[in-house]
């Protein structure tokens, strides 16, 4: 199963190895990330495989989502296939 993680918030160090610590923590792969940064707005699209993740997929909603609020990010945590349904035209 893969998964779609977003984050948006205002431009802080280590957004991005908040994040993947978390998935490290998790043993959930990153596949693919991008970011950007547009003056002090930060936002980031990672695609990551959830097959070998160690807790159910809610609990890690939730531990991302808690992980947003804590840094003031909004973190978001998607299936791929509820995403792509989403984004299809």
């Amino acid at each position: 199963m893969k998964a779609v993680i977003t984050v948006i918030g205002k431009d802080i160090v280590g957004i991005l190895a908040k994040v993947s610590t978390m998935c490290a923590k998790y043993n959930i792969n990153i596949m693919d990330v991008t970011q950007s940064v547009l003056q002090d707005l930060f936002a980031m699209i990672m695609l990551v495989d959830m097959k070998t993740c160690t807790i159910d997929f809610k609990e890690f909603v939730d531990k991302m989502a808690l992980l947003g609020e804590d840094e003031n990010l909004k973190i978001h945590v998607m299936h791929e296939d509820i995403f792509n349904s989403m984004h299809k035209i």
